[in-house]
């Protein structure tokens, strides 16, 4: 195989590849990213049906939440590490929208998300989201948007500090690492509206507390949290 061949098959793999990204095996039609097997199997956890749940919890005391739910859970090492780690750091930003259509499809008649007014993913800074070429979590909302049917907000939020990974950092650290860093440019669009929050996955919610904090300044506004993935270590 020449070097053209396989910079042609290389990118036809990364848009669409031909093995399940999560456990291996080999896509058979209108399969894509994910066989019907592993979405079947993917462990969702069916949070939003419990106000009491994991996700919740991490900001009890912290910062005044109306919900919070995650889409599915992941253990370390788990296979369905791969699906973040695929729509977050492989470029599989179609993989984010499918997935948070389907979340969103599971939060369409639930009491604390059904009556959401707006979704706001999590802002990257233009550095991080330059050199990553999108925000992964603008197209996990823009799922959830299609099945909600809720407008989205990808401006207005924004991340006003450049910061470090958080990943290898402890619960204390990644508050510090996020305290402060984010701003909005019209409080108008967010007064008195139900925001549904969005992000990637949750470990130990620094980010999404420090969002929900700044969001929380505007006048009559109301915070929900919806992750795709919580990060169940």
């Amino acid at each position: 195989m020449n070097k053209l061949t396989r910079g042609i098959y290389d990118l036809a793999e990364l848009f669409f590849p031909t093995l399940c990204i999560t456990c291996g095996d080999r896509l058979i039609s209108q399969e894509k990213y994910l066989c019907l097997n592993c979405w079947y199997d993917l462990p969702v956890t069916n949070f939003h049906l419990n106000n009491e749940n994991k996700v919740a919890q991490l900001f009890w005391g912290r910062v005044q939440i109306e919900n919070a739910t995650s889409f599915f859970s992941y253990k370390k090492g788990s296979k369905y590490m791969q699906l973040i780690h695929f729509v977050k750091y492989k470029g599989l930003k179609e993989l984010g929208f499918e997935t948070g259509r389907k979340f969103g499809f599971t939060l369409l008649n639930s009491v604390g998300f059904g009556d959401v007014d707006l979704i706001v993913p999590v802002p990257l800074h233009p550095r991080k989201q330059k050199k990553r070429g999108f925000n992964q979590s603008d197209w996990i909302a823009k799922g959830i948007s299609d099945s909600l049917q809720k407008p989205v907000s990808t401006k207005n939020l924004f991340r006003q500090v450049y910061t470090s990974t958080q990943t290898q950092k402890n619960r204390f650290e990644r508050w510090q690492n996020v305290e402060g860093i984010f701003g909005i440019k019209e409080p108008d669009e967010f007064q008195g509206k139900h925001i549904l929050l969005i992000d990637d996955v949750v470990t130990t919610g620094s980010t999404l507390e420090a969002c929900a904090f700044q969001l929380l300044k505007t006048e009559n506004t109301k915070v929900s949290i919806a992750t795709l993935a919580f990060a169940d270590y």
